[in-house]
């Protein structure tokens, strides 16, 4: 009888793990069967939120099941991030991650970020790269970098420039170029980039410095002029539009990225999946000439890849967050 029954352990210890894998692979497989949440960790309106609705869309379809975008802002995208991290690690809540909510939210924010930005989340793929544009309202006399720089030089504190919200890119972006080319403003915060934006357009504000995709439709339309763009090389976006660091502010860059990421414990085969899904998304054609139509440049990327990514540019924004003088809260 007890050779019976260590017979039947060993037997039962060499089919669990094989049960166990086969059940997981199952539910890989008919992985989403109800709809997905899609936390986005700034305002509607706002360049993250712009792209995602745009990936959720072809996502969606490849999927055969909704992804609901869920904007949950507050904290830099903390609160966002905040409640991807705690959330059940089974597929159904993704994380729309951007600069903001990974690198420099969680370093101004650290005594309230209640996650590991690295430990408590996987990335799956990048789905656009983002310039930074320098706008400003077109009643001004400003045309080009150099005119908006000698105004702030010869007028100290006398100009209001916008952004979405302390710890926010658009914040950390003025900063440094304010810092670099050595002038005082007034920088004044918005409860997310729709107001900044729109602080921006009615004249509250003269100018702002903000991801493509959440202002291009405004240059296009000429209720915003764009003096340049905040990457190093200039882009196809605008290709007479020169940078920033050629028109004044030499070596100023300042770009972003967006991403998928979900719980770090989510299975393997379900961030496989998704990879999958993001690549083919990113690859279509009308997704892609969509991305590209509201400011980004569409990109995918490996996991590891991505994970490179967020732990390079950790280190470079907090770099620009102490060179730039910001307190973190």
């Amino acid at each position: 009888m007890q050779r019976i029954l260590k017979a039947a352990l060993v037997l039962s210890l060499t089919i669990l793990p094989a049960v166990a894998q086969a059940a997981a692979s199952d539910s890989a497989d008919a992985y989403p069967t109800r709809p997905i949440r899609f936390v986005v960790s700034q305002t509607p309106g706002s360049s993250i939120d712009a792209m995602t609705r745009i990936v959720a869309t072809r996502m969606s379809q490849l999927l055969g099941r909704q992804l609901v975008v869920d904007n949950r802002t507050g904290a830099g995208g903390t609160i966002g991030g905040a409640i991807v991290a705690h959330s059940e690690p089974d597929g159904y809540t993704l994380f729309a991650a951007a600069t903001a909510s990974q690198v420099i939210g969680p370093q101004l924010y650290k005594k309230f970020v209640t996650y590991d930005p690295f430990r408590d989340f996987a990335p799956v793929s990048l789905f656009a790269m983002t310039q930074n544009v320098l706008v400003v309202n077109p009643n001004t006399p400003f045309k080009t970098v150099k005119d908006l720089v000698d105004y702030a030089k010869a007028n100290p504190g006398k100009l209001n420039w916008s952004n979405a919200g302390t710890g926010f890119q658009s914040h950390l972006a003025g900063v440094l170029f304010t810092h670099m080319a050595r002038i005082e403003v007034l920088h004044v915060p918005y409860k997310g980039a729709g107001a900044s934006l729109g602080a921006a357009i009615s004249g509250e504000s003269q100018v702002t410095i903000v991801p493509a995709p959440s202002v291009m439709g405004h240059v296009h339309a000429g209720r915003l002029r764009a003096l340049a763009m905040g990457g190093e090389q200039r882009s196809a976006l605008l290709p007479g539009m020169p940078t920033i660091s050629e028109s004044g502010v030499p070596g100023y860059t300042f770009r972003g990225w967006a991403g998928v990421i979900v719980p770090a414990k989510t299975p393997k085969a379900i961030q496989g999946k998704l990879l999958k899904i993001v690549h083919a998304t990113v690859n279509d054609p009308r997704t892609n000439k969509a991305l590209q139509k509201i400011g980004a440049d569409p990109l995918t990327s490996t996991p590891a890849e991505f994970a490179a990514l967020i732990k390079g540019d950790w280190e470079t924004y907090g770099n620009a967050i102490r060179v730039s003088g910001i307190k973190a809260n």
